[in-house]
Formats: structure tokens, sequence, C-alpha cells
């Protein structure tokens, strides 16, 4: 079984996702009708939990776009909620070594491989756990100093999908603004680090590039899953724009 993500990603050379970071029932429905391939949900700095995440997500079983989930850490028990109600994939953030995103893939998978306990929430997963583990992308965050320097241990981890950039924490790490991460050379230097060792190892390389330009130049530089606004700055400048037209 594959999922919706790992259909765009076997098709396209880009997928472009959206962002949720507060409890919205349209936000998801909204990003698919602007024709973006996935949409994220945040439960590491959004106003979400993984409950409120696996509400969301079976709403969507009908309507056409991937999902994933941020999580703050490998706890097997959010990551397996969120996937028993049908996340596509997991991206697991402030990874920093092996061992990290070894957990984190272990999490996804059940034993003797994993630690996952099943238990599908969503009729249409069915109950093979075979397909449940085909199906399940996993993603490791790099956004830190210390990840960078484990980058190579992290990508050769069996089963990881991709690598996921933080480009705000990761500047932070490296001494940089995270407003302006994206066009500094240090962390530009870093992010392109990433995509050749993630893509060298077969992986999917993911970023966070928060608008349409950056991710753009993303796109040129090789990234193939980039996630391109929140639906609180969609909302935003679709609202200014509007006020701008009536004044």
């Amino acid at each position: 079984m594959t999922s919706p993500l790992q259909e765009s990603l076997a098709v396209k050379p880009h997928v472009w996702g959206g962002w949720v970071v507060g409890p919205t029932i349209i936000g998801p429905e909204e990003f698919a009708r602007a024709g973006y391939d996935y949409v994220g949900f945040d439960v590491q700095h959004g106003y979400l939990d993984d409950a409120d995440v696996a509400l969301l997500l079976r709403r969507l079983e009908h309507v056409p776009i991937a999902t994933a989930v941020r999580l703050p850490s490998a706890d097997p028990a959010p990551i397996g909620r969120v996937l028993d109600a049908g996340a596509d994939a997991v991206i697991i953030a402030m990874v920093e070594s092996a061992e990290t995103a070894a957990a984190a893939v272990a999490a996804t998978r059940y034993a003797p491989a994993g630690v996952r306990s099943f238990g599908p929430l969503r009729a249409s997963l069915g109950v093979d756990p075979v397909a449940h583990e085909e199906r399940t992308s996993v993603f490791a965050m790099i956004e830190t100093a210390r990840g960078l320097s484990a980058l190579d241990e992290i990508c050769a981890v069996a089963e990881l999908s991709g690598v996921y950039v933080g480009p705000a924490d990761l500047a932070i790490s490296l001494g940089e603004n995270p407003i302006t991460a994206l066009s500094a050379p240090a962390v530009l230097d870093a992010v392109a680090r990433i995509r050749s060792v993630a893509s060298d190892a077969g992986l999917v390389p993911a970023i966070h590039a928060n608008a349409g330009k950056p991710g753009k130049a993303m796109a040129e530089l090789g990234f193939r899953m980039i996630t391109l606004a929140s639906e609180s700055a969609a909302l935003r400048r679709g609202a200014a724009e509007h006020l701008r037209d009536a004044q």
C-alpha cells in the first residue's frame, strides 16, 4: 500500500505543502483546492495536540491532499496515534543523532522491527500491518549544528524516508538570524550540504521554506518536498491584499 504522499513523490519532481498550526476545519481543504500536494500539521509549535490532529486527519479521508504531522520527539505513543488516524508521514523535530532517527523509525514499525502498537482508526487503512508500514514515511528534521554534524549517520538509518530542514532553528544554531535564514551564506551552505547528502543516500530532501520565492529557490537547489506557507500566513497575505484593493 502506498500513501498519497508517496504517490505524489513518485511522479512529481517537487511536491508543495501548506502548514496548519491551529484548529481549523477548512484550512486543509483550501490548501487542496489551491493545488497543494500535502498539508503538514504542527504539534511542535502549533496550537494542536496529537488528538486534535487525529480528528482533523479523519476528516480528510476523501480530500485529495497528502498529510504529514510534525511531532516534537520520537515518543512512540503520539506517533502511533496520528498514523492510526491516517497520516501519510511523521516529521520528527530536532533530530541530532542516528539513535533518535532510528527511534523515530521504530515508532512507525510493528514488532519485531519496531515498537508501534496495532490500532488503526481509519477503516480504509485496513488491518494489514505490512501495508501500514509500507505507506508510512518518516522524516528526521535537521535543524541544529549537532544534527548537521551527525548528518551522514542520520541519513544512513534504515527505513528513514527523508530529512526535513528547519531553517530558522538551523540559523540560530549557526549564529545567524532566523528571519533571514535562507539568505545567509552559512545557512545556505548547510542547507545545500543537507540536500546533497540526503539525495546521495536515496532519501527525500524536504524543507520548510515559509514562502513562495524561497520555495522556488529551494526547488532549484534540488529539494523535492517544500512547505510554502502556514494557514495563518496565507490568511494574513490574502486579507492584506483584499484591504489594499479596497482602499
